[in-house]
């Protein structure tokens, strides 16, 4: 019976040892990728000046934005995950919904706009060719996210407005809820832009933007963005960033990416190769001490 007991203990050495080996190699390549049915929906809220082309007036509102970000499985593969995104930015007041069109007649619309992008699952980095429609705009740069176990350091940033990437550069590291984030800065001062389609003017933003490093999902974002004309009218002056709710859920879920994350990438090869060493000795204890006594 010790014999068979030591058998089965290097049996199940052997397939922990190589869980381990599994979890350590292979895992990480599997599970550290973007997944294909990521389908996200973010609110922001914040205050503007906007500038009303029929009155030439300057005048200060409410906004709510929302952003809605899904996978397209049938473009995607097993490297590239193409989304769809749909963005509408309105006027919070009354009972306005998330998106109004061009008619309304409170005319609560401020911006909507729809995008198709391709990023590397992995990196978070844009990619373009066979993975875009015909007339897609091809990007550079992290677009919607960061890449699994993000650095402190600077990474190339895609403005949409401006067409080319940008610089968010690390600034610090800060705690939201109990979950770690890495905090980076886009700054921008006064750069020459189409600040409304076909009308040149000065763009400037400030952008913070909290990603939790393990798993690049971006946890919190807050932004002051400004357009003025050439003579100096301001177009647009707004504060806006993720509402409370918004940072909340994404802190809860990131929270539950991440431990699976560490679940499989950490604590299964110790597991495995912790357990398959303590297995293989007690089988080989048993195996050869029994071979021992049976000479004896």
């Amino acid at each position: 019976m010790r014999k068979i007991i030591g058998w089965v203990l290097l049996g199940l050495g052997a397939f922990l040892l190589v869980t381990g080996l599994l979890a350590t190699v292979w895992a990480p390549g599997q599970v550290e990728r973007t997944p294909l049915d990521t389908n996200s929906t973010t609110y922001l809220s914040g205050n503007a000046d906007k500038l009303n082309p029929a009155t030439g007036e300057t005048e200060a509102i409410d906004v709510k934005a929302t952003s809605i970000t899904k996978a397209d499985s049938k473009r995607s593969d097993d490297e590239v995950i193409v989304f769809v995104n749909t963005t509408c930015l309105v006027i919070d007041e009354g009972d306005v919904p998330d998106c109004v069109d061009a008619e309304d007649p409170e005319a609560r619309l401020v911006s909507a706009t729809s995008d198709v992008f391709a990023t590397d699952r992995s990196d978070g980095l844009a990619v373009n060719g066979k993975y875009l429609p015909a007339g897609a705009e091809e990007k550079e740069g992290l677009v919607n996210k960061w890449p699994f176990k993000a650095e402190k350091k600077d990474y190339p940033y895609w403005d949409g407005l401006l067409g080319e990437t940008v610089t968010a550069a690390y600034d610090s590291t800060e705690s939201l809820d109990g979950l770690e984030t890495y905090k980076y800065r886009v700054l921008l001062e006064e750069v020459e832009a189409d600040v409304v389609e076909g009308v040149q003017g000065v763009y400037s933003q400030d952008k913070f933007i909290w990603i939790e490093p393990r798993t690049g999902a971006i946890v919190n974002q807050q932004y002051h963005e400004v357009r003025e004309l050439e003579d100096g009218t301001t177009v647009l002056d707004m504060e806006i960033g993720f509402t409370e709710e918004q940072v909340a859920s994404g802190i809860k879920t990131t929270k539950d990416n991440k431990s699976q994350l560490d679940l499989v990438t950490g604590t299964l090869p110790l597991v495995g190769f912790i357990g398959g060493l303590l297995a293989l000795l007690a089988g080989a204890f048993l195996v050869f001490a029994g071979r021992r006594d049976e000479t004896v």
